[in-house]
């Protein structure tokens, strides 16, 4: 039986495939994880990992930029662009811990990368990246929380508004 990581490490071929012009990948997926023996469960989380990466591509690239520092996006390798968006579409759209999700990115990096420092590169954009939405998160949670206790807070007041009446 296959594991996530195998999973995932078929889903970055399939990222690659589809960066390179492959646009109907996922017509293909499912025999193709059928070929790499990932069935059942680690298929359809194989599946789901490669249709939303594709679903987002766009909004994954437009989070990755920003944490690339001196680096330029069209410019980076195949897999490790392919790496970089599996990792930020686990970050951003799942509830796969961050730290896992940077784990499995290095270790992919340090099979498939084309340079030596291809997993630290990994580790501190997806760690960066990890820790801004993290941010955005806890902030979005907040103003939830403060938006839910005023809108009760009101409530309350004009209940007993009309009681005074």
């Amino acid at each position: 039986m296959a594991t996530r990581t195998q999973a995932r490490e078929a889903v970055i071929g399939m990222l690659y495939a589809y960066d390179l012009g492959n646009k109907d990948i996922l017509d293909i997926a499912r025999s193709m994880f059928e070929e790499k023996k990932i069935k059942n469960k680690q298929q359809d989380f194989a599946f789901l990992l490669l249709q939303g990466a594709i679903t987002n591509l766009q909004s994954i690239d437009e989070a990755i930029i920003p944490y690339l520092k001196e680096w330029d996006f069209s410019r980076l390798g195949g897999m490790e662009k392919a790496v970089l968006r599996l990792g930020a579409y686990e970050i951003l759209y799942t509830d796969t811990d961050s730290p896992v999700v940077i784990n499995e990115a290095i270790e992919l990096g340090k099979m498939y990368g084309g340079e030596d420092n291809t997993p630290r590169f990994l580790n501190g954009v997806l760690d960066a990246l990890s820790k801004a939405h993290r941010q955005t998160s806890k902030e979005a949670q907040d103003s939830k929380i403060e938006s839910t206790s005023l809108d009760s807070l009101s409530q309350n007041v004009n209940k007993d508004k009309g009681r005074d009446k």
